[in-house]
């Protein structure tokens, strides 16, 4: 074989060879490694996310509260970006070029390759303008998102809002939430979040060359859809909240109602407060910074963040307990010259002889004081220590000084002074009752929250038992049956021993301190209480429940500087309960008008001074309470210092979460 053919072979095996290598690696390319028929899938597929909309909130009625409405974010991914008429692009979005610029750069900070939000928040009305040349613009689309919308302006508290994450949600989310994404940030929209939120769905869409989209991938065999948030029915009435917060215009409070049988939040009003849509679209930033700077604290939930001494509101309670254990009978009298041993606490004026009933009616002082006194002294004076921690542990029973559990974030406990307190403050020993007489009248110490005297009420209604108070009722179409829902908190207190506490607070409303504020044809049972304030107007409180046979409303109104509980918390809640149990208000409007005209707002100035005392105080009195865990009692203490003490209700300062009685 000559040497020509020789070559021919070696020729042809070569080529041969680089055939069946260019085959394998053809056949490893397109059927075993799937990377670049993904990158080149990549060039024309672009995955959007279809946002879902959260979940509409309703009231128990099926009134909405709070829905949603469609808006469009621009969306950019820097590296598909293409020379480009800028200043148009600028013009067409109404921002500035420095404004692109920066934008640009955070977008690419973000990711080169992945899409991010560019601008967000156009209305149908700008997108629609955009939306004919946004295809000039390759890399950047659009893509639909939902904010909420409020029809009625109303129960911004309660319902909360939400905001863009921060990178501490995203961190913690586990892959959850990413840039842009939006997630409840206070009230039902954080409690809820997991069933408001929704599921992200996903859309496939062809695009050129040229970035233009084409139309979508397979005919969205691959899409999936997104799926909206569950719908909740909420407990509360918007009947009631709506009148409430009209009433409460012009002024700092708070009102909480209850369904005593079932624990519902009926009615939940934080004053002042603020129309929900101004935390919404592009100018929420700047509304939500007015918000802040505010001093009269338009974002606190004053119904369970706000602390007050609950005051004379919290007389029937000390008598429940003093009828329990055999203290004191419902005909038990005490004689009143206008104020208890030593003068103090006075009454408004002398009582004469009073048993308990009427102590209640009248708001006697001295009556009170006195049932204290044995409360305290049971096991001999000088064991008022042991004495104390054993009424403490009653009264925790109503739910003061305590967490109820309510199903909403952030829920303030009050404060319930302790004996370790006394003993630091006075000296092991060296106290007696009269160095805490002011708790007798529900002052001194003692701050509890709307929701609690609220939920006392409830207590009382119910002759001993509770329900934990809750907002929602329902999840899409199946009601919440919680345990804790349903269980009855029993508080120690026979069944007998409410009667008669009752009928004197039938009297408070029908002959006693709230008798102006009678509902024909209602009887309504009620307790007032007049928080003094050493700064100016003493602060009004009433509590009530209606009517007094299967009672369907329990409530608390907090109208910081009202003056005595009679002149503006007792006839706002007289037309909330009014208005639940009839749905009208037949009383002549002239007073209606004068309680939801009057401004009784304090000054700014001084209010926000008052706050800030009242932070530092905070902080100093947790520390305080810290180190009773780690120093000694003090031995002795001054006769000044027990005098001070005794005065406490007199001399406490109002501020943003204590206020004084």
């Amino acid at each position: 074989m000559n040497s020509f053919f020789v070559r021919r072979y070696i020729i042809a095996g070569i080529f041969t060879t680089i055939i069946l290598l260019l085959v394998a690696k053809l056949f490893y390319i397109q059927i075993i490694d799937d990377h670049y028929r993904l990158y080149a899938t990549k060039n024309v597929l672009r995955p959007i996310k279809q946002y879902p909309a959260r979940g509409p909130i309703l009231d128990r009625n099926g009134k909405i509260l709070v829905q949603n409405e469609a808006f469009y974010d621009i969306m950019v991914t820097p590296k598909e970006v293409k020379p480009f008429d800028t200043l148009e692009f600028c013009k067409l979005l109404g921002i500035t070029k420095d404004e692109f610029d920066d934008r640009f750069q955070k977008a690419i900070k973000y990711s080169p390759s992945l899409p991010s939000i560019f601008e967000k928040q156009l209305s149908a009305e700008t997108f629609a303008s955009l939306q004919e040349r946004l295809s000039e613009f390759t890399g950047f689309f659009p893509t639909t998102r939902y904010l909420r919308t409020y029809p009625d302006s109303t129960a911004a508290q309660f319902l909360g809002y939400i905001g863009e994450v921060t990178d501490r949600d995203i961190k913690r989310s586990n892959g959850r939430y990413q840039p842009g994404d939006y997630i409840g940030v206070s009230g039902v929209e954080k409690a809820y979040e997991d069933v408001l939120r929704g599921q992200v769905g996903v859309k496939y869409t062809v695009v050129n060359s040229h970035g233009k989209m084409m139309g979508s991938y397979e005919n969205g065999a691959f899409d999936t859809v997104a799926s909206p948030g569950e719908r909740l029915k909420s407990s509360l009435d918007l009947r009631i909240q709506k009148l409430g917060e009209e009433l409460m215009k012009g002024k700092v409070g708070s009102i909480v109602a209850i369904e005593p049988s079932t624990g519902e939040i009926l009615a939940f009003v934080s004053s002042p407060t603020y129309d929900p849509n101004l935390l919404v679209g592009r100018e929420r930033g700047n509304n939500a910074a007015r918000m802040y700077k505010d001093p009269y604290s338009p974002l606190l939930i004053r119904p369970i963040q706000a602390y007050y001494p609950p005051g004379s509101s919290f007389k029937p309670l000390n008598a429940l307990i003093a009828l329990q254990e055999g203290l004191i009978t419902p005909q038990t009298s005490y004689y009143c010259t206008g104020a208890y041993k030593g003068g103090l606490p006075r009454c408004d004026e002398p009582h004469g002889q009073s048993d308990l009933a009427r102590a209640i009616a009248v708001s006697c002082n001295t009556y009170f004081a006195s049932v204290f006194e044995k409360l305290m002294n049971v096991n001999g004076a000088r064991n008022i220590d042991t004495t104390f921690v054993d009424w403490r542990k009653k009264v925790s029973r109503f739910s003061v000084g305590q967490r109820l559990g309510i199903d909403l974030p952030n829920e303030g406990k009050g404060f319930m002074p302790t004996a370790a307190l006394y003993n630091k403050t006075f000296g092991v020993g060296h106290w007696r009752s009269n160095s805490i007489l002011s708790l007798a009248i529900g002052q001194g110490e003692l701050e509890i929250t709307p929701l609690q005297m609220a939920n006392i009420e409830c207590t009382i209604a119910n002759h001993g038992f509770y329900y934990t108070p809750h907002l929602i009722k329902a999840i899409g179409d199946t009601k919440i049956t919680k345990a804790e829902y349903t269980q009855r908190n029993y508080v120690g207190i026979d069944g007998q021993y409410f009667e008669p506490v009752i009928n004197g607070m039938q009297q408070v409303v029908e002959s006693g301190t709230a008798r102006s504020s009678q509902i024909p044809g209602i009887i309504m049972c009620g307790k007032t209480g007049t928080a003094q304030n050493p700064h100016g107007k003493n602060h009004s409180i009433f509590v009530a429940f209606a009517p007094r046979d299967n009672p369907k409303i329990a409530i608390a109104v907090v109208v910081e500087n009202g003056g005595q509980g009679a002149w503006y918390a007792a006839p706002i809640a007289s037309y909330i309960v009014e208005k639940y149990l009839t749905d009208t208000i037949k009383r002549p409007m002239d007073e209606f008008n004068r309680i939801k005209n009057a401004n009784l707002m304090p000054d700014p100035t001084f209010y926000y001074s008052q706050i800030k005392k009242e932070a530092a105080r905070d902080s100093i009195r947790k520390a305080k309470a810290d180190s009773l865990r780690k120093l000694p009692a003090k031995k002795s203490v001054s006769t000044k210092s027990k005098k001070n003490n005794t005065l406490a209700y007199l001399t406490t300062e109002p501020g943003r979460r204590r206020n004084n009685e």
